[in-house]
């Protein structure tokens, strides 16, 4: 079950996740041309160098980093084996007693402060949840991601935020780059590299496998929505590189946590980050050995990423969810999207039902919504006020998995 966070109208979701149906996006021919015309095995918890095929165990990452600088390190957002790897290999860098610091792609580099002050020990865990805004700049549970950021407290790596603002992200894709205001093309690199045939090719493919939200999307659409991932992508890459150079250790290597979308193919960060860093790029792309409904994923495209990692599949998320998607509106938040074996769409929601409350709390905000779920385990239940075509209505909500449909 893909669990989306309740989003606004303007924030993309589509390309930052890769869908896990079928191994049709890890196949696409595209990327580094010495490697896009063959695939290499998926094999469970195994990493996989890409251009010899060579099997790398932990205990031979960190050699295997050495001449890294930015290393890029993929996720499913909602995915427990995505951040069990990402922690693996934190692990592993941090005994090889190389300087290690840590991009998040999060939150907004305008969200520092919170950060420094979990670096420094500052902040309880609660405090800096509540401080750092975690539930409004992402939304996804915290306990995907807590057993990381304390491992990175307690050795002493720093986090920084390197995405841009939200609001800036929604400005480009509204009116293009070059109608931005000077105060919002402040926030972003000043030359962002464009589109390129494999980014659309790449990005096309994520929205029409993965993402029931943008049917049949409108060439407007499509270039306003790669203008944003752009956008996404040079800014991580501008500020991790910045970070980097900051640290002024020629042996530091930083360490970018973000969707895979971002890392796939070498389209996102990495394409626009060698612009600004002389030094190795590395990505690594966990793989399911299976997708949501139980289809073997046995190969990868070997440009699919430098290391391909093998993980088990997911049939269900950790944590719940109720499967919507949604935007401001007046008195709440309407439901532009529910997804299929959910939930939500299993207790009736539907598009444009306006949500008005969450266990009996006003749904003023995508923060407040997203807190209480985070509160929720599988098998509860959550009491919904709505309307639906002006009409008040209450539904109560079990959280129970979905048995997935055949295809």
């Amino acid at each position: 079950m893909r669990t989306p966070v309740i989003i606004t109208a303007v924030l993309l979701a589509a390309a930052t996740t890769v869908a896990a149906t079928g191994d049709a996006l890890y196949r696409l021919p595209i990327g580094d041309p010495a490697r896009k015309d063959r695939d290499v095995p998926v094999v469970l918890d195994t990493m996989i160098d890409t251009a010899t095929a060579r099997t790398i165990t932990p205990d031979d990452l960190a050699a295997s980093l050495a001449a890294t600088r930015l290393l890029l390190l993929g996720e499913s957002h909602t995915s427990v084996e995505s951040h069990r790897v990402q922690l693996q290999v934190l692990r592993a860098l941090q005994r090889s007693g190389r300087r290690v610091l840590v991009g998040l792609e999060m939150y907004p580099y305008t969200a520092q402060p919170a950060l420094d002050g979990w670096n420094a020990g500052d902040l309880s865990e609660a405090a800096f949840v509540e401080q750092s805004r975690w539930y409004a700049n992402w939304g996804y549970n915290w306990n995907y991601y807590r057993d990381i950021f304390v491992f990175a407290r307690e050795s002493r790596i720093a986090l920084h935020a390197v995405n841009a603002p939200r609001e800036v992200v929604a400005a480009v894709r509204k009116k293009g780059f070059a109608n931005l205001t000077p105060e919002e093309a402040a926030h972003i690199p000043t030359d962002i590299e464009g589109e390129t045939p494999d980014h659309r090719a790449f990005f096309k493919a994520s929205i029409e496998d993965g993402d029931s939200a943008h049917p049949g999307m409108s060439d407007e659409a499509m270039n306003g929505m790669l203008a944003a991932q752009t956008t996404w992508d040079a800014t991580m890459g501008w500020n991790a590189v910045k970070a980097l150079k900051a640290a002024n250790d020629p042996k530091a290597i930083m360490v970018v946590l973000v969707g895979s979308g971002h890392v796939a193919y070498g389209v996102g960060i990495e394409r626009q980050a060698r612009r600004w860093l002389d030094g190795a790029v590395t990505t690594i792309g966990p793989v399911p050995v299976a997708d949501d409904k139980g289809t073997p994923i046995t190969q990868a495209r070997a440009s699919y990423a430098n290391i391909v990692y093998g993980v088990a599949g997911e049939r269900d998320s950790a944590y719940p969810s109720l499967g919507v998607s949604s935007m401001p509106a007046e008195g709440g938040r309407t439901i532009i999207d529910v997804q299929k074996d959910t939930p939500g769409e299993a207790a009736g929601l539907a598009v444009g039902d306006v949500i008005v409350t969450i266990d009996g709390q006003a749904v003023t905000s995508s923060e407040l919504f997203s807190r209480v779920m985070a509160g929720k385990l599988w098998g509860d239940v959550v009491h919904l006020g709505i309307t639906r075509a002006g009409a008040a209505k209450t539904i109560d909500i079990p959280l129970r998995r979905v048995a997935k449909r055949p295809t």
